[in-house]
């Protein structure tokens, strides 16, 4: 992924706001939300090819940094999770530390323990999965 491109950030208002204030004090205000962390996941878009990112929150396991691609338990995936899938190598902003990653979905051998570790931090996971039909992923992002 190329720096000098022009970074889309999130459509939605306040996702919008919270990545500018991320981005503009390396993580000092934004890295923690409502009490949990949250990073900055940038990823090429399927269809436009362009770069977009939004705020999300994180668990760690080990040196992995873990995502769920909850929707809010909407009917389909997010769009950044349909774009990592077709585009694995992502940036993510942790606090001031910029790297990039391979994302990739949890097996489903992996996927229960981490959507433990998930849902512990962010109960409403557990909810948003009862809310819909579809298996709702967690992701894996390893350093490049």
């Amino acid at each position: 992924m190329a720096s000098q491109e022009e970074i889309l950030d999130s459509p939605t208002g306040w996702v919008a706001r919270h990545v500018r204030r991320y981005v503009e004090t390396d993580g000092r205000s934004g890295h923690e939300w409502h009490g949990r962390q949250t990073l900055l996941l940038t990823t090429r878009g399927r269809k436009s090819g362009k770069l977009r990112r939004t705020a999300l929150l994180y668990a760690q396991d080990g040196d992995r940094y873990l995502l769920v691609a909850s929707n809010g338990g909407a009917r389909n995936h997010p769009f950044w999770y349909l774009n990592l899938a077709a585009h694995p190598e992502v940036q993510v902003q942790v606090g001031a530390d910029r790297f990039v990653a391979r994302a990739r979905t949890a097996s489903a051998k992996e996927k229960p323990r981490l959507w433990r570790l998930m849902a512990s931090m962010w109960p409403d996971y557990d909810s948003y999965q009862k809310r819909t039909s579809r298996d709702i992923p967690v992701v894996i992002l390893e350093r490049a």
